[in-house]
């Protein structure tokens, strides 16, 4: 666990999405504010648009991978996709479901067919993987990040 998962869990907790609670923590990093990460990323909590599609923790931090470590030349698609492929698998084999895909992550058949979200309850809470799942996706881009230092940024943990 790192601090980044820590706070990915307590930005949940506090009400955010989940790929808003898995970016919010490496707000600093990628150079933007937590408003304007809310707003970027909002759109793909629940599986993109609370469609229960691609889970958006894992969505998050791909957005964070791309930001810090993304292409600009076209013929460097291949390799960076590479790493969203192992980032994936990462969330995968560390989710316990290996899958990337909301509603199976969530148990579900089939998505809910609406886009009201749920009321935040501790019943809530004690269904949802979600926590979790935002911790997780949030230590293993920490871990990344650690792994493949950029000579601009420090790899030190954030101050708390």
């Amino acid at each position: 666990m790192s601090i980044y998962g820590d706070r990915a869990r307590e930005a949940f907790y506090s009400g955010c999405n989940c790929s808003q609670s898995a970016v919010l923590p490496f707000a600093e990093e990628i150079g933007m504010s937590r408003e304007q990460v809310l707003k970027l990323v909002g759109g793909l909590g629940g599986g993109v648009g609370r469609m229960r599609e691609v889970c958006g923790a894992f969505t998050g931090i791909t957005l964070v991978l791309g930001a810090l470590y993304g292409f600009t030349d076209p013929r460097d698609k291949s390799a960076f996709y590479a790493e969203v492929q192992a980032l994936a698998r990462a969330f995968c084999t560390r989710n316990g479901k290996g899958t990337l895909i909301c509603r199976e992550l969530l148990g579900l058949e089939k998505a809910e067919g609406t886009p009201v979200a749920e009321e935040r309850t501790p019943e809530y809470y004690q269904k949802r993987p979600c926590p979790m799942l935002v911790q997780v996706a949030a230590d293993i881009m920490a871990e990344y990040i650690q792994q493949h230092p950029l000579p601009d940024r420090p790899t030190a943990e954030p101050q708390a």
